[in-house]
């Protein structure tokens, strides 16, 4: 983790990187008017030679400025001062991190003097510091020849000039963004290192701490229990299925409703018999994004002590292709009585989801239920990587998710989904049994919706929630480098801030 410090003013006789900011027309903040004293004007040339004019989200560099023992400057432009919100200084800062990861040990970031913004200073310093955190997250478990250079070296921030109660806010955003590590940790691992036991102990060891109960079915448990659509994913693997379970309570009382957030955990997806290519195969180690999502969120409340009930599900399996594996036309029985038909063993992920979705609600009864998978290759067709889709029972939820992912840069897009029977649940009717695990080529995550939502109980609210262009993407943005991304901790944690909190 990176570590935040808050100071009134900066020994200016310490090396390091100094960041200050420059609104529209190449309006100094004080911290920048101080840093162009101390340098002789040095920055006011630099801007018209570079012909920076404090454009929002620009930077521009000054390395080893006269005047100061820093060993560069760092302009960051904010813009209309007016218009310059949380979201802003957030991609700011991990604009910072990705051009100094490898390059200086601390980022000294002066906030004196800044007036007008969108939102207070305290709100603005504490963005930044967390944009910065986000993007200083790289897994080096396994390089063992990087270069010097290439090691990474940014270990901390230092806020100068923010209001006292900054500190506050940054400390609850840092367990937001410890949330945001494991979920990219656990993404980012291989899958001989993760697969369902392994999940699990990782799992354990970090949230137990926190005060989280954790229950684990193994794969007895499943069988008594009647698990057969998931049991049937994972019975050509030599990595036995689990179901992990994380509680979270931080409202004092047991009698509390959970909000019940379930994610798919297939920790490696050859795609079984209905073998997928093999170029990007190794991709498909991600393929446990959404329990990875699920066990980053159930990190950071617990780790803020959010003071809401909710329960994690993670339904955890390997498919894979061997003697005994799930071979296509199979008629499995769901946990919830229902038979399906096995089109495609790689349309897998439902199968899964579908038993953890009836041992949730029938284990916590719970009035809104959340799923995160990446369950389509569809998705991705319609959305790119820049939303997730969401398929929904209910317009309020719809709304309070779309309003939780636009105010944390977590994007969602509502899609279409019928009622049971309606024209689109109708193309997963089997011939042979209640359903079938695989609709038309065409609509494909819409059909996959339908299949999860016969496994809705009456009157609980649902949201699935396909994450399969959100959590890994081909390049990097200002709060994550290219792959793993840690979508949906953020979403879901200012979801239930705004919507579970007392």
């Amino acid at each position: 983790m990176t570590t935040v410090r808050f100071e009134a003013a900066h020994d200016a006789a310490s090396p390091s990187a100094v960041v200050v900011f420059v609104g529209d027309g190449r309006q100094l903040s004080a911290g920048a008017q101080s840093v162009e004293a101390a340098t002789g004007g040095q920055l006011g040339k630099a801007m018209k030679a570079a012909g920076f004019t404090g454009k929002k989200g620009k930077l521009l560099e000054i390395l080893a400025p006269s005047g100061l023992a820093a060993n560069r400057v760092l302009l960051a432009g904010i813009g209309d001062a007016t218009k310059a919100d949380a979201r802003l200084f957030e991609d700011l800062g991990g604009d910072v991190a990705a051009k100094l990861q490898t390059l200086e040990p601390e980022v000294v970031a002066d906030f004196s003097g800044i007036a007008d913004l969108a939102v207070g200073t305290d709100v603005a310093a504490a963005h930044f510091a967390h944009g910065l955190e986000l993007r200083n997250w790289r897994l080096d478990t396994y390089r063992t020849k990087l270069k010097e250079e290439q090691k990474p070296k940014l270990k901390s921030v230092l806020l100068i000039g923010a209001p006292s109660a900054a500190k506050a806010l940054s400390d609850r955003l840092q367990k937001v963004a410890a949330g945001v590590a494991f979920a990219k940790e656990l993404i980012t691992e291989p899958g001989n290192v993760i697969y369902p036991e392994s999940f699990v102990e990782r799992c354990r060891k970090v949230v137990e701490p926190l005060g989280v109960t954790v229950t684990v079915l193994d794969e007895k448990d499943l069988a008594r229990l009647g698990a057969g659509s998931m049991l049937g994913v994972g019975q050509g693997s030599a990595k036995p299925p689990r179901l992990l379970a994380m509680e979270w309570n931080g409202t004092g009382s047991p009698d509390t409703v959970p909000l019940a957030l379930v994610g798919k955990g297939v920790t490696f997806d050859t795609g079984g018999i209905s073998l997928k290519p093999g170029p990007g195969m190794e991709d498909m180690k991600w393929d446990m994004g959404g329990a990875g999502a699920v066990a980053g969120i159930m990190v950071a409340l617990a780790g803020r002590k959010a003071k809401a009930r909710v329960v994690g599900v993670c339904g955890l399996v390997e498919n894979m292709p061997d003697g005994n594996a799930q071979r296509p036309g199979d008629i499995v029985t769901s946990m919830s009585g229902q038979t399906i038909e096995v089109l495609n063993t790689d349309a897998e992920g439902r199968l899964v989801l579908n038993d953890c979705m009836t041992w949730t609600q029938r284990t916590y009864k719970p009035k809104v239920m959340l799923d995160f998978a990446t369950l389509t290759g569809a998705i991705i067709i319609a959305l790119a990587h820049h939303h997730a889709g969401v398929f929904t029972n209910t317009d309020g939820l719809w709304g309070k998710l779309d309003a939780a992912g636009k105010a944390v840069n977590d994007l969602v897009w509502r899609q279409p989904l019928s009622e049971v029977g309606g024209h689109y649940d109708q193309l997963i009717d089997s011939t042979i049994a209640d359903m079938k695990n695989l609709g038309p080529r065409e609509g494909g995550s819409i059909t996959a919706a339908q299949f999860l939502q016969r496994y809705v109980d009456e009157g609980v609210e649902w949201a699935h929630i396909d994450i399969a262009g959100a959590v890994w993407r081909p390049k990097g943005a200002p709060l994550h480098d290219k792959g793993a991304t840690g979508f949906g901790v953020r979403l879901i944690d200012k979801f239930v801030a705004d919507h579970f909190e007392s």
